[in-house]
């Protein structure tokens, strides 16, 4: 435990940031989830409406500093091949059918 004034408020503030940039990095990984699971099942506009609101989560954190920029770009680049993989795959199942 530190003993100066200043080093417990580091030590605090420390601690708060860890819990925001915790709760973000969350939020991101759960729209990238579900826009992956609604590609998977087919449902175009659910999944681009959750893309669009994972890029929007990832720009966010960019902004904040919880990200890096070029780690939100690695990010969004795969989220968005995924998507279109998943996406072509039911196109070519439905076109089989």
């Amino acid at each position: 435990m530190p003993n100066l004034k200043s080093s417990k408020k580091d030590v605090k503030k420390s601690a708060e940031r860890k819990l925001r940039n915790t709760a973000t990095k969350s939020t991101i990984k759960t729209f990238t989830r579900r826009s992956k699971e609604a590609a998977t099942r087919g449902q175009a506009e659910d999944a681009n409406a959750m893309l669009k609101r994972a890029v929007s989560v990832i720009d966010k954190a960019v902004k904040r500093g919880i990200l890096h920029r070029n780690t939100a770009a690695r990010k969004k680049s795969r989220l968005m091949i995924a998507l279109n993989k998943r996406l072509m795959q039911m196109k070519d199942g439905e076109k089989h059918s």
